[in-house]
């Protein structure tokens, strides 16, 4: 099933992200996790892609996993680093003979300990390259890209981020998700201005719900995303009762939830971290409410 068709505001559709494991543990821990999503009825689930060769592989065979053993639609993310285009080619050929539909392109991050991504000598530099890449090896797959709310950390303004996330729809985006956020109003305001200059495809926001207060100053200072005032004073007072941590975290994403879907969002993609409670907990609700 190609993701585009599952995203539609009159039906928006929950989808959810895990990154590949390092160990067959981790990997078996995750096919639990993703039993026990399972009910939920995800539109789909996706697999970050590591900068490391072994869980790349594992991003490889989990997306052919899920999808074979659970009939849920899964998406495998592929990024630029640290691979020459030939092996890109490959591993574009791989997805496709294990029948995956759906991919998600990115440039990706540096490696860990590095600052700047650099490109590998014959490798692609921007994540638009490998839109076009795929593109010219097959035209019927669905694909889709990040984009950043706030703007990209290492874009010099959020007009420059947004010609660049202009230049990878050209090239053949189907969809796009946002970098996470906690502020409704950045995605709001995201979406108006990619309107704007001709960015018409769906725009499904990326909802990571807060479980562990290190791990959020963690994620916000990796990609610049804001924590708003009154919801940064009360996870303060709350810091180390880890409970309470996550009870404010569920309440703030599921009220987060029900206001973009209010607003016609086409679906709502949620960054699990390879943990079921709080994203089970938010999405429970929700259904609760329709």
């Amino acid at each position: 099933m190609k993701i585009r068709n599952r995203l539609n505001p009159s039906n928006p559709c929950f989808s959810f992200e895990f990154f590949p494991p390092k160990t067959d543990e981790g990997a078996a821990n995750l096919m639990k996790t993703l039993e026990e999503l399972a009910p939920l009825e995800p539109g789909f689930v996706s697999v970050t892609y590591g900068a490391g060769g072994s869980t790349r592989d594992r991003t490889l065979s989990l997306v052919t996993e899920m999808k074979r053993t659970t009939g849920i639609e899964a998406m495998a993310h592929l990024t630029c680093v640290g691979h020459t285009r030939e092996e890109l080619e490959e591993i574009i050929d791989r997805l496709f003979e294990a029948k995956i539909e759906n991919i998600l392109a990115l440039r990706g991050d540096p490696p860990m300990g590095e600052k700047a991504f650099v490109p590998v000598p014959g490798g692609l530099s921007y994540a638009a390259e490998l839109v076009e890449l795929i593109r010219q090896r097959d035209h019927t797959i669905c694909l889709g890209g990040a984009c950043y709310p706030e703007g990209h950390i290492e874009t010099a303004s959020r007009e420059q981020d947004l010609k660049n996330l202009k230049a990878k729809v050209d090239a053949g985006l189907d969809f796009i998700i946002t970098q996470l956020f906690f502020d409704n109003a950045f995605y709001f305001d995201f979406v108006e201005r990619a309107r704007r200059v001709g960015i018409n495809i769906p725009i499904v926001p990326g909802i990571m719900p807060i479980t562990n207060y290190e791990q959020l100053n963690r994620f916000v200072r990796m990609c610049g995303a804001t924590v708003p005032m009154r919801l940064s004073l009360q996870l303060e007072k709350v810091k180390d009762n880890a409970d309470a941590i996550i009870q404010l975290g569920v309440a703030h994403a599921t009220v987060q939830c029900m206001e973009l879907l209010s607003r016609g969002v086409p679906g709502i993609h949620f960054y699990t971290l390879n943990r079921s409670p709080a994203t089970r907990m938010i999405v429970s609700a929700l259904r609760s409410r329709a």
